[in-house]
């Protein structure tokens, strides 16, 4: 792309593809166990009422999984389509459609903030502001989990889907953890647990990251 992907190109990607997603991932199948083991010490950091945002849900496939470790969880997506999957295949759980720019919740909302490979399709200039608007809805004290791709430069994943029939226009941007932590910190996050490893596997070409951070 000449110019950054905004994000009615995101959400128009998403609504396209939003069924063959959720329908092939239907749970944890991606994740590696050191990943899920990073999602349960999130969780077990968390006090209060243990009330989770899953910022950028999509489908809504984690939100089970922050369940079964005792947090009250809710979901945004920006993407309609996933909202409407993720109402159909969880509608035990609140979700709504909402930008991970301007949420629709009161400050120190919530004790958890948990954005799972939600901001990889955000240009480098919107990652202050949506880590800025996950610390006004986070309570003092809050955490914070942010997973991405771990690298530099942009990758085009709009291929994948094509294979399946959806002609979309779709990237994602790769960013060190030093990189997302610098952010962090100037939406006065604080980093207090980090995970880096290697692809897993052929299917998988970049190395995957996962920060935590407290507010």
């Amino acid at each position: 792309m000449n110019k950054p992907q905004d994000e009615q190109g995101v959400q128009t990607a998403y609504d396209e593809v939003a069924d063959s997603y959720a329908d092939h991932f239907r749970s944890t199948e991606p994740e590696q166990p050191v990943e899920l083991a990073m999602v349960a010490h999130f969780a077990s950091l968390l006090s209060g009422e243990r009330r989770v945002l899953d910022a950028g849900c999509g489908a809504g496939r984690l939100l089970p999984v922050l369940a079964a470790l005792n947090c009250r969880v809710e979901g945004v997506d920006l993407s309609p389509g996933m909202i409407r999957r993720a109402q159909q295949d969880h509608p035990s759980f609140t979700t709504q459609v909402a930008s991970l720019t301007h949420l629709p919740h009161p400050d120190g909302s919530f004790d958890g903030y948990f954005s799972w490979y939600s901001t990889i399709h955000s240009p480098g200039e919107d990652l202050l502001r949506i880590f800025g608007e996950a610390k006004r809805v986070l309570r003092t004290g809050g955490h914070l989990l942010v997973a991405f791709q771990s690298g530099r430069g942009t990758h085009d994943v709009a291929g994948a889907y094509r294979r399946h029939g959806h002609d979309i226009t779709l990237e994602r941007y790769r960013r060190t953890p030093d990189q997302v932590a610098t952010v962090l910190a100037a939406a006065r996050l604080r980093e207090v647990a980090r995970l880096e490893r290697q692809p897993a596997g052929a299917d998988e070409r970049d190395s995957q990251a996962v920060l935590i951070a407290q507010c």
